[in-house]
């Protein structure tokens, strides 16, 4: 297994949809995405967290006049998405390495329509909520991202953390358009396509309900500090 991962991270330096540490476009792409590395000017959708990107690549197959940026600090986990996506002949995904709460060095002020973020830890010591990336800090940043009247997505087996980011969301710039804690027995499903991350196919296959929120930018946001 460590050898299967060494593989991969010396494979990922020679991969174009992948944007990480050493290589010359690290850093440099903030307001620049359509224009320099998808070479269009498509929305873009931004997955947080994204693991080995099964929503960015199983959406941009779905969705070949939209761009898909995931994001995640696990090299070996991004070239998986990165390398099916080679595979699959997809030019509208790529990838970047990255802390979450570094990413507003890397996307510009209104560069992103849309935000997904598909199971992330739910930190549940209230020591650790600023880590939450629902937390204030983290949201003040989907804003600046964000198109005007953008979209943030929310999807997670954790329903205190569930809870957690319905409050902060509603209260920090954000109008909640949907929500439910059990997607399952929802009217949103048709929206996912199918589409269900590692965790989640454990989560169901546990009974566990998922939770999931669609919320948009307001247009004028007076958000609560």
């Amino acid at each position: 297994m460590a050898r299967q991962k060494l593989k991969r991270i010396v494979d990922s330096e020679e991969k174009a949809n992948i944007i990480q540490p050493g290589k010359a476009e690290y850093g440099q792409l903030r307001n620049k995405w359509a224009e320099e590395f998808f070479k269009n000017t498509l929305p873009i959708t931004l997955e947080l967290g994204c693991g080995k990107g099964e929503y960015s690549v199983a959406l941009a197959k779905l969705n070949p006049d939209r761009n898909y940026l995931g994001v995640d600090i696990k090299g070996p986990r991004l070239w998986v998405g990165a390398q099916q996506a080679m595979d699959e002949g997809l030019s509208n995904v790529g990838f970047v390495r990255s802390y979450i709460q570094n990413i507003d060095r890397h996307v510009g002020a209104g560069e992103v329509d849309e935000i997904w973020i598909p199971f992330p830890d739910p930190r549940p010591r209230v020591s650790d909520a600023r880590r939450r990336l629902t937390s204030p800090r983290f949201l003040a940043m989907y804003r600046n991202m964000l198109a005007p009247l953008g979209v943030l997505r929310l999807k997670t087996d954790n329903e205190d953390l569930f809870d957690y980011s319905i409050d902060s969301i509603a209260k920090h710039g954000f109008t909640i358009r949907k929500h439910t804690k059990d997607l399952y027995a929802s009217t949103y499903l048709p929206e996912h396509h199918g589409i269900q991350t590692y965790f989640e196919k454990i989560f169901l296959g546990q009974g566990i309900k998922i939770n999931y929120l669609e919320a948009t930018l307001d247009p004028t946001p007076n958000p609560t500090t």
